[in-house]
């Protein structure tokens, strides 16, 4: 019998999708079946872009990857693993100081979806400083955030805080 195709769900709010992501994304896809990439609602975060505009984004920006599939949620994780039939969730640890968060995460996911493991990817060296909160940071102020993200992203930003100031 066939074995089934291992699945990973890859959750953020990605807002936006950074090089950084798309470097976890790269790997990933070496070792899952299907990487589903998991963009969460997070209205409560008060999201810079709405969810359709960061699905979008990470369509574009993800594009190259065939095993691939950009999601939306808007429920509870573990209930959309579980819908998705995935067996893994992927996160990525940048520094020491995620770990803790991260921990408190994967170990209630293992409460709520025993029969699913969280694996960790460390980013690429060069990446390992970038987040979605720093870059959108250095746009906003009119910095060069071309070396963190991908040039559709980055011409996104500066849309969107023209957009802004109106």
């Amino acid at each position: 019998m066939p074995e089934k195709p291992l699945i990973a769900v890859y959750p953020g709010t990605f807002d936006p999708i950074t090089n950084g992501h798309s470097d976890l994304v790269k790997r990933a896809c070496e070792v899952y079946d299907t990487l589903i990439v998991a963009v969460a609602d997070s209205t409560g975060k008060g999201p810079t872009f709405s969810l359709q505009d960061r699905i979008d984004m990470a369509n574009e920006v993800l594009k190259p990857y065939k095993n691939v599939k950009v999601m939306g949620f808007d429920v509870l994780l573990a209930d959309f693993v579980k819908q998705v039939n995935a067996k893994v969730i992927l996160r990525g640890l940048r520094a020491v100081s995620d770990f803790e968060y991260e921990f408190q995460l994967a170990s209630m996911n293992r409460r709520l979806i025993p029969n699913v493991e969280t694996m960790f990817l460390t980013p690429a060296e060069q990446y390992s400083f970038i987040s979605s909160s720093l870059v959108k940071e250095i746009s906003k102020l009119d910095g060069d955030v071309s070396g963190f993200v991908n040039p559709l992203v980055q011409t996104a930003l500066k849309a969107k805080w023209k957009e802004l100031k109106k």
